[in-house]
């Protein structure tokens, strides 16, 4: 290799190393990730008859201070959050919204969600605890690995013969990028928070007004 070619490749590496380690420095920051649920582009028709109210879940986490951290790979880390503070909220109404517009049967559903303890003209209260909802990120040579996990008890108590259906959903995901962004946590999380709200419909059924498990 000529002396010039070395020079320029000797440069261009080190400009590389240099802009790899500026993005591997973290300063205790917070980045806010927003899940904010679409509603469907049109009001879906022939909704179910069957009324269901969903009551806002518990926060059981360990950790209720943010939901992970980035360790970058020259010291330093970055927190992670959502917006409002509160991933309860995010899962409550991203299942509200997954059943409006495509629940059991691949149907739209009579749902509507009750903050004031209300459980008038309901045939189903569903509740749930959130007991991990995090993302957490490791910064390497040239990569990022990217870890997500989303575990909640959901409880289904059905109003007309008093019977109940408990459902406990764990799921996670993985994800390693070469050039990290937080839109990548923000899609494996959103990702992975719906896998769990699909399994939950996957193993439920409605039948007689009431939720059962599929058997």
């Amino acid at each position: 290799m000529k002396p010039s070619l070395v020079r320029i490749s000797l440069i261009m590496g080190a400009m590389l190393t240099v802009i790899v380690a500026a993005g591997c420095a973290g300063k205790g920051e917070t980045h806010v990730l927003s899940f904010e649920a679409k509603p469907p582009a049109a009001q879906p028709s022939g909704v179910e008859p069957v009324k269901i109210v969903i009551k806002p879940f518990e926060d059981r986490r360990t950790d209720k201070v943010h939901i992970g951290v980035r360790t970058h790979l020259w010291g330093g880390v970055t927190h992670f959050d959502v917006t409002g503070g509160q991933p309860t909220d995010v899962v409550t109404q991203a299942l509200v919204t997954r059943l409006k517009s495509r629940g059991w049967g691949e149907r739209p559903w009579n749902v509507r969600l009750d903050r004031d303890g209300s459980e008038t003209d309901a045939d189903i209260v569903i509740s749930g605890q959130i007991q991990d909802f995090s993302a957490n990120a490791r910064s390497r040579v040239f990569s990022t690995v990217v870890e997500t996990t989303n575990r909640m008890t959901i409880q289904a108590k059905n109003l007309g013969d008093k019977s109940t259906t408990t459902r406990s959903i764990e799921e996670a995901q993985t994800r390693t990028v070469f050039w990290f962004n937080e839109v990548d946590v923000q899609e494996l999380l959103a990702a992975t928070m719906m896998d769990g709200i699909d399994r939950l419909i996957a193993d439920t059924k409605i039948a007689g007004k009431a939720l059962r498990p599929v058997r």
